[in-house]
């Protein structure tokens, strides 16, 4: 391999799926001004990264062809841009790539949108954090209100999919939220989800699994709705009056639920989450895995010559926890 260039996954179109992912080499990208070249240890594969590749919200967010993918990275910053002030090469990150660019050796990060992994965090627990982390987080915050010291009075909270990348993280982010957690998830994931905090467990493809109705009969204030699968009206009668249902899995279906739920004048709030790349959210939940607070669950890693299997497994939408993409 040529010194200046690099290994890299790319697609050139959008809808070409796992077959439009080419292996290639490409020139090492060069960091601009308020940017860091990061030496890429490990990405995770996200559902808005091929969603993206199939032309969801083509129109707000186009890609350029040849497109390298992958949002979230961490790695050894090797050289900084102009502008940049904290940090130096040498530093072990973690960042989110608007722009994508994860899957490969090396990627080019906003320095607002990149922040310090500890030697306590590896790699690839670091790369499972950003856009699954922080819809959890930003979910229960932003869209429910929630504070995650544990000084709210206790609430009742579903999260359906609770296995998922986005799931494992909003179990163990409402539990420091003094919540009680209700959760569904396959079979073969119960115990997994009650080590993770959750005090009511559902096997979503039994009858009350498949309406989340709560064992002990409660009703949620809040629920974080984590699949395309389970439609938020089958579990609506389980919500409180005035509950908050965020959905971070937004479509157009969605859109078209939230503006009928308005038109209705109903007391329930539903609403959507778009992950905001924030450093302070990031920072957050970096420091919660310091302190053992909070668990990446890993499903899988896969060396980046296999990407494309890292890719179909995501688009099978069956991994318990993220899918973790190495050099």
């Amino acid at each position: 391999m040529a010194k200046n260039l690099m290994r890299a996954v790319q697609y050139s179109k959008y809808g070409g799926g796992v077959a439009d992912l080419k292996h290639v080499e490409v020139p090492i990208p060069t960091p601009e001004k308020d940017e860091v070249l990061i030496k890429v240890e490990a990405a995770s594969i996200n559902p808005i990264d091929w969603k993206l590749q199939n032309g969801f919200a083509r129109p707000f967010l186009p890609r350029k062809f040849p497109h390298v993918p992958g949002i979230d990275a961490a790695g050894e910053i090797v050289q900084v841009g102009s502008g940049v002030k904290s940090f130096k090469a040498g530093d072990k990150v973690v960042a989110a790539l608007a722009g994508g660019g994860a899957l490969a050796e090396y990627a080019v990060a906003k320095e607002t949108s990149t922040v310090s992994r500890p030697p306590e965090v590896s790699a690839a627990e670091a790369a499972a954090l950003p856009i699954a982390g922080l819809a959890a987080h930003q979910s229960l915050t932003q869209n429910a209100g929630l504070k995650l010291d544990g000084t709210d009075p206790q609430i009742n909270i579903l999260v359906t999919a609770a296995s998922g990348g986005v799931g494992t993280y909003a179990v163990q982010l409402a539990k420091l939220a003094n919540a009680h957690v209700t959760a569904t998830c396959g079979a073969r994931n119960v115990d997994l989800v009650k080590s993770l905090g959750a005090d009511e467990v559902l096997d979503y493809k039994t009858p009350d699994g498949k309406a989340a109705k709560s064992p002990s009969g409660r009703k949620y204030d809040t629920v974080i709705h984590c699949t395309t699968s389970m439609a938020w009206s089958t579990f609506q009668a389980n919500v409180t009056s005035n509950g908050k249902v965020v959905d971070t899995t937004p479509s157009f279906g969605t859109m078209i639920n939230i503006a009928m739920k308005k038109l209705t004048f109903s007391k329930q709030q539903l609403s959507t989450v778009f992950t905001d790349p924030k450093k302070e959210n990031l920072e957050f939940l970096v420091k919660l895995v310091k302190e053992g607070k909070l668990k990446p669950v890993i499903d899988s890693k896969y060396p980046l010559s296999k990407a494309e299997e890292a890719w179909a497994k995501s688009i099978d939408g069956h991994a318990t926890g993220k899918i973790i993409v190495g050099p």
